[in-house]
């Protein structure tokens, strides 16, 4: 509970930053928080936090910060209120979706996917506009995996987690959590986590083509060729075919095709695969044996394994692997949260609903619709392709596609020839500078948090809530109320009062928690009525969830605030079994061999024939880093960190020195780094870090300029991508690399 000395508080808070969702304690001087640190008490995090959690106070006390509605003035922005700033909205984008409510396009960053706000409040505004122009880095860096559980599973947010604190033997592909602190996992004190398995005597493997951190503290790394995953996981599969290692135990009952997987795998045998995987194949058999014998054993993929040529067969591998050898749902394994505040995997399965994959297509390239988005890469075609519906006007949200989206000059492009953008953002980056109306959300303190997306990857089921640390100040915005301001102006209601656009919303809301909680609509109003905001909706969710009350009808049961006397969480215990319950597919069974994947197989027979390029350029996390937009805030200790890393074999060869500039070459562009010689990366591979690139006018991120780095994204080809998702290949990108000249990056 808060402690104050003086003018000095202390407050728990959860970090919204990354996937690891860490306890915090901030402590405040009246309205400036002077430090941050790690919560003892936290139920799930228990006195852990990453370099980027403690960082907070830096981030709210960034001077760089836009903290007042900017309107564009010339070529540069001046300080406007907000009535202003909503008038200048009202007067230019009505008119642009009234000639076609697709020109105009929403983009919502990672950032907002962790808020409260936006989470809530955003897709009333998209359904206002009536856009189908809707893009997020969901497109960019998890679609393959969201496409392959939903195909298995019947939910794109429906995927199996490793129970890392039971299981035996865990296999990591395309991860490096010790950095990333977990992803599509949600596991606060990852390396703790990892150290207790290794105690109990279980077995770490990490595949990756960099030495990473993970893969320093494994049991076993394997310096996998980057694209080549899939592969890998075929022959792990070929192997328990040929060796009759199948054992599904109780899954027998809920799943279809086993027999039919096999066969698939089965050619893709160790032997035949090892060359293009650059790996050993009696190393891979063992593997695979060591996997099936294991007590309890779970692999599980992530980011690499999502942005490579074959990322829908590898992320289906990996659930075919888990399913074949009984560790799917079972503890140890691979298992289904239980979200507090329930979702798609607790809400009443619709057989009749659609897959939420393909249901309309963009107009340019005619890429598939995925959970609602078209997929990023076609972000700068949709704007500069004249026609009926070409984008015209574009709302981002804590988003900068011009770092996140591949080919980052067009991307550049595209936005100065918008007539018009708005963007809810606190800084002046490498996409708000082009922006025509700049809306600040207001300070972190001033929000409650609650997690809605990654309570369904925690790996123990906990519901933690933080309330707001302080009231809006003067001239602070809430950022709900910033999105009904604007979802006002589309619909032709500018004037009308945010709470009653606010009680619409509820409104849709309370009859679904009514419907969950088997309670009549105005009882359920009335239990909700002294909320307004996010916390109403939440509420909502909560006490319809799970766990929660059902309006007064379960004694105990959780409701928001039962979370806000327990601001250190309450622990729900760890995860059970699911199955069938979970499945939301149309005949609540699991298919291990849907068309829609094994359509894709031949293309990676194929890639057994292909020649190896030279060098494959591969990303790479960084600690402080989230994305782009913390370099500011958290500055890099040392320009190594943007550095391009090459192998020593490598360098020789090219005649290279630490230190160097170097130009990098692929298709689609080139761009010059600076050289860091290591042993972290395999002969034929190099690798840069996401987000870099803090170069050109307008910035108003004095840090992050000073040390700009090397913007890999000008490197990646957009049309280029996974052709089953539309997804951007951002690892395996064959380059050159060469000597040159200091110069502008």
């Amino acid at each position: 509970m808060p402690t104050e000395t003086s003018a000095r508080t202390v407050k728990p808070r959860i970090c919204p930053l990354c996937e690891a969702t860490c306890g915090l304690l901030f402590e405040l001087d009246g309205r400036t928080v002077t430090s941050v640190r790690a919560n003892p008490d936290d139920v799930f995090s228990a006195g852990h936090s990453c370099a980027k959690g403690v960082g907070l106070a830096a981030l709210e006390n960034d001077p760089d910060v836009v903290r007042t509605p900017l309107i564009r003035d010339g070529d540069g922005f001046r300080t406007a209120s907000w009535d202003e700033a909503f008038a200048e909205i009202e007067r230019r984008l009505p008119p642009i979706v009234a000639r076609d409510p697709n020109s105009c396009a929403v983009y919502s960053g990672n950032p907002a996917a962790h808020h409260l706000d936006p989470s809530l409040y955003t897709l009333p505004l998209i359904a206002a506009i009536g856009t189908r122009n809707v893009y997020s880095p969901a497109s960019i860096d998890t679609l393959p995996k969201n496409f392959v559980n939903t195909l298995l599973y019947g939910t794109g947010l429906g995927m199996a987690i490793p129970d890392i604190d039971r299981t035996s033997y865990l296999l990591i592909l395309g991860s490096n959590p010790l950095v990333s602190n977990g992803s599509t996992i949600t596991a606060p004190g990852i390396g703790k986590r990892l150290e207790a398995l290794r105690e109990r005597g279980g077995t770490l493997v990490v595949v990756d083509p960099a030495r990473t951190r993970t893969a320093e503290v494994a049991d076993l790394h394997l310096p996998i060729r980057p694209g080549a995953d899939a592969l890998f996981l075929l022959a792990l599969v070929s192997v328990i075919a040929e060796e009759n290692l199948a054992a599904l135990g109780r899954l027998a009952d809920h799943v279809d095709g086993v027999e039919d997987v096999l066969h698939l795998a089965a050619p893709f045998t160790p032997e035949a695969v090892a060359d293009t995987c650059g790996l050993d194949a009696g190393l891979i058999r063992q593997v695979a044996r060591d996997f099936a014998a294991a007590p309890a054993a779970v692999a599980h993929s992530r980011m690499g394994s999502c942005t490579q040529e074959f990322g829908s067969v590898a992320n289906w591998m990996v659930e075919v692997l888990n399913i074949v050898t009984g560790n799917l749902d079972r503890p140890g394994g691979a298992m289904f949260p239980t979200p507090p505040a329930g979702g798609p995997t607790t809400w009443p399965a619709n057989p009749k609903a659609p897959l939420v994959f393909d249901r309309w297509r963009s107009r340019v390239r005619d890429m598939p619709e995925a959970m609602g988005e078209i997929p990023a890469v076609c972000f700068a075609e949709e704007i500069l392709t004249p026609g009926p519906g070409q984008v015209r006007a574009l709302i981002t949200i804590s988003g900068n596609p011009a770092r996140s989206v591949p080919n980052s000059r067009a991307v550049e492009t595209a936005l100065a020839d918008l007539e018009f953008m708005v963007c809810i953002d606190g800084y002046l980056n490498e996409t708000t500078r082009y922006a025509d109306v700049v809306l600040p959300p207001p300070p972190l303190t001033t929000r409650g948090h609650h997690d809605l997306a990654l309570t369904h990857f925690q790996v123990r089921n906990v519901a933690r809530y933080s309330a707001p640390l302080l009231e809006p100040g003067p001239g602070e915005m809430p950022e709900w109320q910033i999105l009904l301001r604007l979802t006002a102006i589309v619909r032709g209601e500018p004037g009308r009062p945010i709470s009653e656009l606010d009680d619409e919303v509820a409104a849709t809301a309370i009859r679904r928690a009514a419907k969950l909680a088997a309670c009549e609509p105005e009882h359920v109003a009335a239990s909700v009525s002294a909320r307004t905001g996010p916390e109403r909706l939440l509420d909502l969710r909560l006490r319809s969830g799970p766990y929660g009350d059902r309006f007064g009808t379960v004694p105990d049961g959780l409701t928001l605030e039962l979370l806000e006397r327990h601001p250190e969480g309450i622990d729900y215990g760890p995860m059970q079994p699911r199955i069938p319950e979970v499945l939301r597919t149309p005949n609540g069974r699991i298919d291990l061999v849907p068309d829609r994947l094994t359509v894709d197989i031949p293309r990676v027979r194929a890639a057994l024939e292909q020649p190896v390029p030279e060098l494959l350029l591969i990303n790479r996390r960084q600690r402080r880093g989230m994305n782009s937009w913390l370099h500011n805030a958290l500055p890099q200790p040392d320009s190594g960190q943007c550095a391009l890393f090459v192998n020593d074999a490598d360098a020789r060869e090219r005649g290279l020195v630490d230190g160097d500039t170097v130009r990098i070459t692929s298709k689609t562009g080139s761009i010059l780094g600076e050289v860091r010689i290591t042993a972290e990366v395999r002969p034929g591979v190099v690798s840069l870090p996401h987000g870099w690139g803090h170069q050109g006018d307008g910035l108003g991120i004095t840090r992050a300029a000073s040390a700009p780095g090397s913007n890999v994204n000008a490197l990646v080809d957009d049309s280029v991508v996974e052709p089953l998702t539309g997804a951007p290949i951002f690892n395996g990108i064959p380059v050159d690399v060469e000597r040159a000249e200091a110069g502008p990056r």
